[in-house]
């Protein structure tokens, strides 16, 4: 603040600010303020948050408090607990002064925000005097208002206190949840394009994002198009996927609520529509017009769950009930990936005839020579010539992609060429190791039949399929198929905007869950009438496409490195401009370049996603705790105040629960399959009711918690 008359001199505040040495010169800060963080070990160690410092001193002469604050240029090393400074207060208050207003009070209240790394991020970036002020006041006001709030965003919620925190208060009417979410998010709606273009790197964010989404969707989607080509016998086919994801992701981009979810048929989708078509095959119904009543039954649900505010019971849904949902999808993305790899070898390595060329020789010379009974016998032979080449491309290919994409991923941890380089190469690591190893696999193996994927342009893209044609018994089987299918799009969508808007994400413009829901639902019904693909919130790439957006720094704690979001620029233009190049490609370039990627980059492609999922997953880092060193333990949140046998109690609940998920959602039988839904929904009442017996909340508010 400006300062008219002075009431101290530089002399005066130096001698009572800084210690002085036995030469009468001035030495070290004599009283401060930072923040630590302790390791929970006997010996209480802790570390110091070095990058900013608050001093603070009290003089006789001043009459009112006064605060200076400096923003070092760069990070600058100023001894032992200082050696990453970017922030230096200064607070000089009177001596007698009331209680709220001493010294020590006003530096706790400037050391509160100071810790808070999000504020210092945005008070990095600030660029003028009068921008760092208001910055630093509106800080000031929001973190008032999450301390006021703390109690409704407490992680765990006991079941005791479900109906007031779910349901809320006030008077409930149809569509209410629905009407807040279209108000919340209408004052966001021009401000989710401009956020696209404006601010610091957000033109290189945008760009690297709608690459990695370009690729991200229509890569999977041409697998996931492969696949359901061979679950419905070419009805479902890769064209089909890839302008049902244009369509999809064009429609949400402008209309969703939370931007950041991205729409994408997914593996349990395409093992719903796979059971859809066994059941009509064997009851002999037509497909499309079975596929069409069950997914218009399904959106039906999905309507009355955003009407009623159903979407609210998500609120029990637990950090827990993400990450086994998480790590079922990468699973489901192995195993789909290590199945096709099975039947490359079993088809090509195995099940084949070695001798087919001489074979077929003798089968024209026995043919020539009309003998029936020599040719029967050779008819006995395998009738598929062996190519092990084939097979052992199919295995390169996958896990070169695989290993490609993570290397280049993980570049940005390398101490190699410089940072935005590493960040460059880090974002487009997607795009880059499908291409490379696509083109591996054309020039340099060109000779070797390699497995590439259907187009069927003989099968129309839309087409309205005899919906009446199904007798009364058929409408009651997609009636409770819909009803079982509704479950799933209710946890998929839902989990994925909860994990979407974590708190960690730092998020500003609020939640929409009964509108995504909604819009969703609107989408499907149209999907289903012209024989397109479902699609609802995917998983992992709505975290990814937030993560491709956000500002994301490392931080050491206890020797351990870890990655935290600074900033996310929420804006829909990324997920609108990839979806509109999608749908030129599913016109443009599809016929010719796309079509040449082997379908063994595609299922690398898979797992890459599903490894790149896992990361901060923590069921997925308590599992590795199990084969890990108990002094090597990371010095996490929940290691520090829950005890051990508890943690691996917990974790254990959690792989069990996992376990018969995985069992369901992979079996062998159609009729078992369509109920892997309503075990993820029964998680809840699971987490709410059995796990409290066995662990306290306590102890579950640390394991279990959105901190």
């Amino acid at each position: 603040m400006d300062i008219q008359e002075p009431e101290f001199t530089s002399e005066q505040v130096r001698s009572v600010l800084f210690t002085q040495d036995a030469n009468n010169q001035f030495h070290i800060l004599s009283r401060t303020v930072q923040s630590i963080c302790t390791t929970g070990t006997v010996g209480g160690s802790f570390d110091y948050d070095q990058t900013w410092i608050c001093a603070l001193c009290m003089l006789n002469t001043v009459q009112h408090r006064h605060v200076a604050i400096a923003r070092l240029s760069h990070p600058t090393n100023l001894g032992r607990t200082m050696q990453d400074l970017r922030f230096i207060i200064i607070v000089i208050a009177p001596s007698r002064a009331k209680g709220t207003k001493t010294a020590l009070e006003t530096t706790r209240t400037f050391a509160t925000l100071f810790a808070d790394m999000d504020i210092r991020q945005r008070l990095v970036m600030a660029q003028s005097v009068d921008d760092f002020r208001t910055t630093l006041l509106e800080a000031a006001k929001e973190l008032a208002m999450e301390q006021n709030q703390w109690r409704e965003r407490k992680a765990s919620i006991h079941l005791s206190q479900a109906k007031e925190q779910v349901f809320g208060n006030g008077p409930w009417f149809p569509g209410r949840g629905l009407l807040q979410d279209f108000r919340r998010r209408r004052k966001y709606y021009l401000s989710d394009y401009i956020d696209g273009i404006v601010g610091h790197k957000t033109i290189q964010k945008l760009f690297s994002s709608v690459i990695f989404l370009y690729f991200a969707c229509l890569l999977p989607a041409i697998a996931f198009g492969v696949l359901n080509d061979d679950n419905t016998n070419g009805g479902i086919n890769v064209r089909k996927v890839i302008f049902g994801q244009a369509i999809g992701g064009i429609f949400f981009a402008m209309f969703g609520g939370q931007p950041m979810i991205v729409l994408l048929t997914t593996v349990p989708l395409a093992i719903y529509i796979k059971v859809i078509y066994k059941i009509s095959q064997s009851l002999g119904y037509d497909f499309f017009a079975m596929y069409a009543c069950v997914g218009l039954f399904c959106q039906m649900f999905l309507i009355i769950y955003s009407l009623t505010e159903l979407c609210n019971l998500m609120k029990l849904a637990t950090r827990s009930a993400e990450e086994m949902f998480s790590l079922f999808i990468a699973i489901a993305f192995t195993v789909e990936s290590l199945r096709a790899l099975h039947y490359s070898f079993r088809d090509n390595y195995y099940d084949c005839d070695e001798n087919y060329e001489e074979n077929m020789q003798k089968r024209a010379i026995e043919n020539a020579n009309n003998s029936s009974t020599t040719t029967a016998l050779i008819d006995k032979i395998g009738g598929i010539p062996c190519q092990r080449d084939t097979s052992i491309l199919y295995m390169f290919l996958m896990f070169g992609t695989l290993w490609l994409g993570l290397f280049l991923y993980n570049f940005r941890k390398t101490p190699y060429l410089t940072r935005s380089r590493r960040e460059w190469l880090a974002d487009y690591a997607l795009p880059a190791s499908v291409l490379i190893m696509s083109f591996t696999g054309a020039y340099m193996f060109s000779e070797i039949d390699k497995d590439m994927f259907k187009l069927r342009p003989e099968v129309p893209l839309l087409a309205i399929p005899p919906i009446l044609s199904l007798p009364w018994q058929g409408y009651f089987v997609c009636f409770l198929l819909g009803f079982f299918l509704s479950f799933l799009f209710y946890m998929d969508q839902n989990i994925t905007s909860a994990i979407v808007n974590n708190s960690q994400n730092k998020l500003k413009k609020g939640t929409a869950i009964h509108m995504d829901l909604f819009v969703v639902a609107i989408l499907n019904m149209f999907l289903s009438i012209v024989g397109l693909p479902w699609m609802h919130g995917a998983l992992p790439h709505s975290p990814l496409h937030l993560r491709a957006l956000a500002d994301v720094e490392e931080r050491v704690a206890q020797g351990h490195v870890h990655e935290v979001i600074m900033n996310v620029r929420e804006t829909r233009l990324a997920n609108l401009i990839a979806h509109i190049l999608i749908l030129c490609s599913t016109f443009t370039l599809l016929p010719f370049p796309l079509r040449w990627i082997p379908t063994s980059v595609l299922h690398g492609l898979f797992l890459y996603m599903a490894l790149t999922s896992l990361t901060g997953n923590e069921m997925f880092e308590r599992l590795l705790l199990l084969i890990t060193e108990q002094q090597a333990y990371p010095p996490t949140h929940y290691i520090r105040r829950v005890p051990q046998r508890k943690v691996h109690l917990f974790t254990a609940c959690q792989l069990i629960q996992l376990i018969l998920l995985c069992a369901v959602g992979f079996s062998p039988y159609p009729a078992l399959e369509t109920l892997f839904p309503i075990v993820c929904f029964f998680f809840i009442p699971i987490r709410h009711i059995l796990i409290p017996r066995l662990i306290d909340y306590k102890y579950l508010d640390a394991l279990d918690g959105r901190h």
